[in-house]
């Protein structure tokens, strides 16, 4: 049974830096699409940055610029490297995975093979 383990959250001045982590267990980040989901408290969830098992990445208009998304196959982790914090960026944020990029991307109404308990990013002076 597979397993994701987010960490690396917590309180951030605007304008600060934090790297999200994502931890996978019991199976190959190389075989699966891992995606970065956020949700702000009265919000829906959504995709923010997918990155594919070719490596290939996807990244959300609201965050294009400032989110960086990367992998180490060997640790078997998913990073997000968030950049220029903004007060809107307060949310849980939440890893999935799933073979398609599509559905770990927020574009598919499938839902993703793992997920996940979440890491809260704050930002407020």
């Amino acid at each position: 049974q597979g397993q994701l383990v987010e960490s690396g959250g917590g309180l951030v001045q605007p304008g600060g830096s934090l790297t999200l982590s994502c931890a996978a267990s019991g199976f190959t980040i190389a075989d699966y699409a891992i995606g970065w989901f956020r949700q702000g408290t009265g919000k829906e969830r959504d995709g923010i940055s997918s990155i594919d098992s070719d490596g290939s990445t996807y990244y959300a208009d609201s965050v294009k610029g400032r989110f960086t998304i990367s992998r180490d196959i060997v640790k078997n982790t998913v990073y997000l490297q968030i950049h220029s914090l903004e007060p809107e960026d307060t949310a849980n944020y939440y890893c999935a995975a799933h073979r398609s990029l599509a559905v770990v991307a927020g574009a598919s109404p499938a839902s993703p093979d793992y997920w996940g308990q979440g890491t809260q990013v704050t930002v407020s002076s």
